[in-house]
């Protein structure tokens, strides 16, 4: 797909919203807060701080604010494909969660904590949300408003959010953290959202901007019906495979994939993970990996999660049930330490598969969602 043209098109027709030439005024402050592990993200960026100067708005009003993980996993520059001369005059800002100097009090919270949000967000006439739309099951993922909170909030907010109270039952615990996200941008008064439908790897399937609900709603549809794959009978081993650039080569992603695949595998088999992760493993992986026993170690973890907790939690889940291999460009003895499988390479992988009676290969893993044949055809 021609992604400019989509994002263009995308932002000029937006559902149930005005067309943001109509929205904006020329001296609006716009902050776009991009969301973690959006496809092509740099391409999305340019065409959406395209289309605004192209509505009229001033680009000294425009700030791109984004987190420092994607940095880490190798994105780059969110801006670097925005032209030049427009380059030169919007503001770009990389979220520190530990500087202080960075937030401003929204409101209090439910339990009377405060909630700080990034000075940006806080000061801005107009934000702009983007992000990768997911299924809500995943761990992790708290909705299409997750791009501004917990985002870029506070570390003590964020460890709160990757707190495995998130993964233990939850289907309820989940829901509740993402109807707090969603209080949080209404209090901004953020009511317009743009999100992407990830396809195969690193690139785009669709673009949908518009009103939050209806963006919501809309993307879910789309969502659906490119992930959605009727479940099969579980296999003894399931491959789950990891597509796409240094963006999508990182642990958040072997967390969904292993995720993923234990709706695929059967009890006591195997899961074994494909990709290019060569990024080490983070604090709370590492501390597990030198425990002596793995539940004490999460325990431990949990008290102030790290940025990794999830995939650490998500890991250790797949190890106490199933054998997980990992196909990676790591060093075969940091993969060991982890009590994972390190796999040589596709002829070491092709023989794995031989030594079990049924397989399961799950193209882009992390996307999948799987669905019972039954609900398949109530849904059509």
């Amino acid at each position: 797909m021609d992604l400019d043209a989509a994002t263009i098109t995308a932002l000029a027709e937006p559902i149930d919203y005005p067309n943001l030439a109509l929205s904006i005024t020329p001296a609006d402050r716009v902050v776009l807060a991009l969301g973690r592990g959006v496809p092509q993200v740099a391409q999305v960026t340019a065409a959406i701080v395209g289309a605004l100067v192209h509505a009229g708005l001033d680009p000294d009003g425009i700030t791109v604010l984004h987190s420092p993980a994607d940095l880490d996993a190798g994105v780059g520059d969110p801006c670097r494909l925005v032209a030049a001369p427009l380059r030169q005059r919007i503001t770009r800002l990389v979220h520190d969660p530990e500087d202080r100097r960075q937030f401003a009090y929204l409101a209090a919270s439910e339990a009377g904590e405060a909630i700080l949000i990034h000075r940006a967000l806080h000061e801005a006439d107009v934000v702009l949300p983007v992000g990768c739309l997911r299924a809500d099951e995943i761990a992790g993922y708290f909705g299409i408003h997750s791009p501004v909170f917990p985002t870029f909030s506070n570390t003590k907010t964020m460890q709160r959010f990757r707190s495995f109270g998130s993964l233990n039952g939850r289907e309820s615990r989940q829901r509740t953290l993402t109807a707090e996200v969603d209080h949080v941008a209404w209090l901004l008064g953020v009511n317009f959202s743009i999100q992407v439908i990830p396809a195969a790897g690193d690139r785009v399937l669709h673009v949908v901007s518009g009103q939050s609900e209806s963006v919501r709603s809309r993307g879910r549809e789309l969502y659906r019906a490119a992930w959605s794959w009727p479940a099969p009978p579980r296999a003894s081993l399931v491959v789950a495979a990891i597509e796409g650039d240094a963006g999508q080569q990182t642990w958040e992603n072997v967390g969904r994939a292993l995720q993923v695949a234990e709706g695929f595998v059967e009890e006591d088999g195997a899961i074994a993970v494909c990709c290019d992760l060569a990024v080490r493993p983070g604090p709370a992986l590492r501390h597990m990996a030198h425990a002596q026993w793995r539940e004490s170690a999460l325990r431990h973890v949990d008290r102030q999660p790290p940025l990794d907790a999830v995939p650490a939690a998500q890991l250790a889940h797949a190890l106490s049930r199933y054998k997980v291999y990992l196909l990676s460009r790591l060093d075969p003895s940091v993969v060991e330490d982890l009590d994972v499988i390190p796999v040589a390479g596709p002829d070491e992988l092709l023989r794995l598969g031989r030594q079990h009676a049924s397989c399961v290969l799950l193209s882009n893993a992390p996307y999948v969602t799987p669905i019972a044949a039954e609900r398949m055809k109530d849904e059509e």
